[in-house]
């Protein structure tokens, strides 16, 4: 009945309805943009600002392993790290919070947006697509926050203990913009919630036979060299770093070969059942 009713509609229709879903898709980031713009004390104090002082969790946890290791003179733990963060601009600050705000309302009201999307994609589905896809809205959402919390708690602790505490002279001091220091948290924590999400892409790749779990195989050796790449450009230029963030990307490009196993045997599945025998 859907797929009837999806036919009837015009090209100009289906322009009208993404425009309404992208409308409301808007107004829930707006919505909790607001709601953080209004909280800045905390999301800057508590959230953006915590990754440069010595007692975030992360550094507390390397700093022991450190020391468990026999490491000593760890820059994890220090007392401070020894850079500062500055506004050398008039509206330097205000555009922070702006932005900020912005990127905050799109995190926290990703799982509406996703819903939406789902609202314009599902009615061209078939009945057994949809059943199948019942728990796509939870899945994605939950692998987009597990990769924001890895990037806020791995990558971005990383990168500003590695780039705050670099130097190439003493007398040279690291006095970092804001912006500056804002978009390397920012793009740490999005990067990686996009990142997570490579098990849904894997899936709707499947499902229109772009991919098959056979050239995911063969090219797992080409997929690993691209990953290293991915997790030294997305952070600091350590090994132990690169190989950190580079294990869950592996696990999750393995997790893609079995999901994409189940859509292809699900789709044979459903063919055998609609072929009558001669």
């Amino acid at each position: 009945m859907a797929n009837k009713q999806v036919d009837e509609m015009s090209f100009l229709d289906h322009l009208e309805d993404l425009r309404w879903h992208l409308i409301r898709i808007v107004a829930a980031i707006i919505i909790c943009g607001t709601v953080a713009f209004i909280f800045k004390g905390f999301i800057f104090d508590h959230i953006i600002f915590a990754p440069k002082k010595m007692d975030f969790p992360t550094y507390q946890w390397l700093c022991k392993l450190s020391m468990f290791v026999g490491v000593e003179n760890s820059s994890f733990c220090g007392e401070e790290f020894p850079f500062i963060i500055q506004s050398r601009t008039m509206a330097g600050q205000f555009s922070a919070h702006i932005w900020t705000s912005i990127y905050a309302g799109f995190i926290i009201a990703f799982p509406y947006v996703i819903y939406q999307l789902w609202k314009f994609i599902s009615p061209g589905l078939n009945d057994n697509e949809r059943k199948t896809s019942r728990g796509f809205i939870v899945i994605t959402s939950l692998l987009f926050f597990l990769g924001v919390l890895f990037g806020y708690y791995i990558i971005t602790p990383l990168s500003i203990n590695f780039l705050g505490t670099y130097t190439v002279s003493d007398q040279v001091s690291n006095e970092f913009d804001i912006s500056s220091y804002i978009s390397l948290v920012r793009a740490s924590v999005i990067a990686a919630g996009i990142i997570f999400e490579l098990p849904i892409l894997i899936y709707f790749l499947t499902k229109l036979g772009l991919v098959t779990p056979e050239i995911l195989r063969k090219y797992r050796k080409f997929a690993l060299v691209i990953v290293l790449i991915l997790a030294a450009v997305i952070t600091p230029p350590d090994v132990a770093s690169q190989i950190i963030v580079a294990i869950p990307v592996i696990i999750l490009y393995e997790i893609s070969i079995y999901i994409s196993k189940f859509v292809v045997k699900k789709e044979e599945k459903n063919t055998s059942k609609h072929v009558r025998p001669s």
